[in-house]
């Protein structure tokens, strides 16, 4: 799943260890956050989305995230 951890992980200034101990999980799960590999819990994203001041549908890019989803099942009968 797509986020924007990242992008807001490094606005804020933030190495990804300061960001992991912020929110309570290790630093690795923030690098398979930002790189696609994982999909935060629904606690962790609300941890994360209010770190950082914003929804958690606009952390987890929930609309773009859908629409994706969505075209896959287009086609299916």
């Amino acid at each position: 799943m797509k986020t924007r951890v990242k992008e807001l992980r490094t606005a804020a200034g933030l190495t990804q260890q300061q960001l992991a101990n912020k929110v309570h999980v290790s630093a690795r799960t923030i690098i398979s956050i930002e790189k696609g590999q994982y999909s935060p819990s629904l606690m962790l994203a609300y941890r994360i989305a209010e770190l950082f001041g914003t929804s958690v549908e606009d952390l987890c890019c929930l609309r773009e995230n859908r629409e994706l989803e969505d075209r896959k099942y287009e086609d299916l009968p």
